[in-house]
């Protein structure tokens, strides 16, 4: 085997040493994100740049990026960073700040509406509670006056304690 067809490695190994599944990768190349080189026979070959180009988008999903945006990304400009490694412009720096301060806004404005839901909630099963235990009552044999009264007052001392 000569030293240019070792550089690649076959879907499966591809996906083993990036710690994903091979339908990962194919589906990444189904979305147009990489495009790896094809044997005489067809199969799928990845080189070292195809690996470092999907650890990439892999960290960017782990951001939490949708492939809309990790395709945007990936259009904007590189520059070299020494050491034949590379990086994000500062321009690029700066939107990839600002999308990431965008998904912080949306990810606090879903935790102000969970626990709006959350509090609705709470006062849907403290209402059940209170009908449970009534139920459970008047099965043992307690007065229904008695504790329709008891409701009453429960309910009285809610609504002074929150007007």
């Amino acid at each position: 085997m000569s030293a240019t067809k070792s550089a690649f490695l076959t879907i499966r190994d591809a996906a083993e040493r990036l710690q994903v599944t091979p339908r990962t990768l194919k589906y990444y190349e189904e979305r147009g994100l990489v495009t790896p080189s094809r044997s005489e026979g067809r199969y799928r070959l990845y080189s070292e740049q195809d690996l470092e180009l999907f650890a990439r988008i892999l960290r960017l999903r782990s951001l939490g990026f949708s492939l809309q945006g990790i395709v945007e990304m990936l259009k904007r400009p590189m520059e070299t960073q020494g050491e034949g490694r590379t990086g994000y412009s500062a321009s690029s720096l700066r939107e990839i700040e600002q999308a990431l301060s965008q998904q912080i806004e949306s990810v606090d404005a879903r935790i102000a509406a969970v626990r709006r839901e959350l509090k609705e909630a709470q006062t849907v099963r403290s209402e059940l509670a209170s009908d449970l235990d009534y139920l459970r009552r008047r099965i043992a044999g307690e007065s229904k006056e008695a504790l329709l009264q008891e409701r009453l007052a429960a309910r009285k001392q809610r609504r002074d304690i929150d007007p």
